[in-house]
């Protein structure tokens, strides 16, 4: 048996029907050429010589006592594949947004905790000929980059795959469950350990406390003139910042890595600062269109990876730090720069406490204490009147620059769906794949019910923030870097397996829109005012997104 940490537990305990904590992805998949055999079959086949790669798929839980401490993991053998592995068949006529619709709904029910904990979901039906598809793991499993790293037992670099050693037999066990004798003795020895590393760790953590009174010499020697004058203790509140229910909505977004990193470069920022400016440009729109946008600047609530270079274990290591989005400053440059600082203060603070950063804490009686907990904050509306810590929930994980396949299809695209809870209603996860940046974004469909809204005014403000790297001079000390030859022109934007519906709705707005859109999700039907559109494109529209957006 192996114990959850402190951490890990969290997310089992804070789980309500409302809130759900696993995540997930999507993936669109190319059909090998030719292909006439049934793929949730051979998918199936597929992840039964593979389960044995990660622990995560043949593991489940074994609760405490009385759950008078955190459960444990232990060994499940009888693995039910055809629960695990499922077949969907999506209506006619399989559109994009009616793929990210029932992937909204699939990842708004809890998964059984009875079983090793994440479901596959084989979907087809899809007008393009294409098969989707989607994963949900529990998070107490696994966190961003554990989550890469289980993907690479199930992905291949090749479409003939690669040869897998089966595993080695080991003779099954008695009892379902263990004997409360042998979880009770576990959880006091458990306990007791942790208190015992807690105790060893009181000196590092009442320096590093001690610490923070000292100014930060490396943060002392940035360029913090765009930084906020000061950072406020709570977000504005928003309508995002509410208790959600079970329902969900998830939109998909592509955006060009070359370009991302162009602009980071061009600007002297990081990736991830640009990743939060488009995000803030884009809530900037959708809050300004209902006249909600606050006078004091959104909050983003950014994960920040404690995990050691090479460890690869399938649990939580992480933690979080406050950015401002800065979307009180109207010039989207200006607004980079105000990210860049306040990411570069949060995350100077988070090293300095890195090393003391407890995931695994004493937590006798914490089952039923948080999961009270839990329940009594989603019911009773108290989030609707607290101000809120932030506004979004904003993360970026790194994953494999090439192609990869699955049972020998090509996946195209690799978008993230994670967890909207309570407070904030809207979670923006990005993964890099194969030169591109595929945004995943998940919401309380009450709360959010035109998430696609988002999704296309974070196409505009990137198209925006293109274009005035033309128009700005390169940071200092950053090497001007050739514009990308491709500037968003994806054919398979919002991993669409047809023409997304989101460009069609904004197509008969006005012709003005067309730099917006023409590049990322309409290119066949542009083919012929191009030229002429060329022209004018560098000099003439650098306004244009934002207006179109707006």
């Amino acid at each position: 048996m192996k114990h959850l940490s402190g951490l890990d537990a969290t997310f089992l305990h804070m789980e309500t029907p409302e809130m759900p904590m696993h995540v997930g992805s999507l993936n669109v998949l190319d059909l090998p050429k030719g292909y006439k055999g049934d793929f949730y079959e051979d998918a199936k086949s597929f992840m039964a010589s593979r389960i044995h790669l990660a622990d995560v798929f043949t593991r489940k839980l074994a609760l405490m006592p009385f759950d008078m401490s955190n459960p444990v993991w232990v060994e499940d053998d009888d693995i039910d594949l055809d629960y695990h592995v499922r077949h969907i068949t999506l209506p006619k006529p399989g559109t994009n947004r009616q793929l990210q619709q029932y992937v909204a709904r699939l990842h708004s029910s809890l998964i059984d905790r009875s079983r090793p904990m994440w479901e596959f979901y084989i979907i087809d039906g899809l007008k393009s000929g294409q098969v989707a598809l989607y994963t949900k793991v529990h998070h107490a499993g696994i966190d961003g980059q554990a989550g890469v790293e289980v993907g690479k037992a199930i992905f291949d670099l090749e479409a003939t795959g690669r040869v897998v050693k089966p595993p080695r037999s080991r003779p099954r066990g008695s009892g379902y469950q263990l004997g409360m004798a042998e979880l009770a003795t576990a959880a006091l020895r458990n306990t007791a350990q942790q208190y015992v590393k807690l105790f060893k760790m009181a000196p590092a953590i009442a320096r590093a406390i001690g610490g923070l009174a000292k100014p930060d010499e490396k943060a002392a020697e940035k360029d913090t003139a765009a930084a906020p004058k000061k950072f406020n203790l709570f977000a504005p509140r928003t309508s995002l910042n509410v208790s959600i229910t079970n329902q969900r909505t998830f939109a998909g977004r592509t955006i060009s890595l070359a370009e991302t990193k162009y602009i980071a470069k061009h600007f002297g920022v990081s990736l991830n600062d640009v990743v939060m400016a488009t995000v803030s440009g884009a809530l900037r729109h959708y809050l300004a269109d209902n006249n909600e946008l606050p006078a004091k600047p959104l909050v983003a609530g950014v994960p920040v990876s404690l995990r050691e270079a090479g460890d690869q274990t399938a649990n939580n290591q992480a933690s979080m730090i406050l950015v401002s989005l800065a979307t009180d400053i109207t010039d989207p440059v200006q607004r980079l720069k105000a990210i860049n600082a306040s990411s570069t203060s949060s995350k100077s603070t988070m090293n300095r406490f890195k090393a003391v950063i407890l995931d695994d804490f004493p937590t006798f009686a914490a089952p039923w204490l948080m999961s009270g907990i839990a329940s009594m904050v989603g019911r009773s509306g108290i989030v609707n009147l607290l101000p809120p810590a932030a506004n979004v929930a904003i993360s970026n994980v790194a994953g494999a620059p090439f192609p990869m396949y699955f049972a020998g299809a090509l996946v195209t695209c690799y978008y993230p769906v994670s967890i909207a809870s309570h407070g904030t209603a809207l979670n923006v996860t990005v993964q890099s794949y194969n030169g591109r940046m595929d945004y995943g974004l998940i919401a309380c469909r009450r709360a959010v019910p035109d998430i696609t809204e988002i999704g296309d005014y974070m196409l505009a403000e990137h198209k925006l923030l293109m274009e005035l790297t033309q128009k700005h001079p390169a940071a200092t000390g950053a090497a001007p870097a050739p514009v990308p030859a491709k500037m968003a022109e994806d054919p398979s934007d919002e991993a669409a397996p047809t023409p997304a519906p989101v460009a069609a709705k904004k197509k008969p707005a006005a012709r003005k829109k067309a730099p917006v859109k023409a590049a990322v999700k309409k290119a066949p039907i542009k083919v012929a005012p191009k030229p002429p559109a060329r022209k004018a494109a560098p000099a003439k529209r650098s306004g244009t997104p934002r207006a179109a957006a707006a």
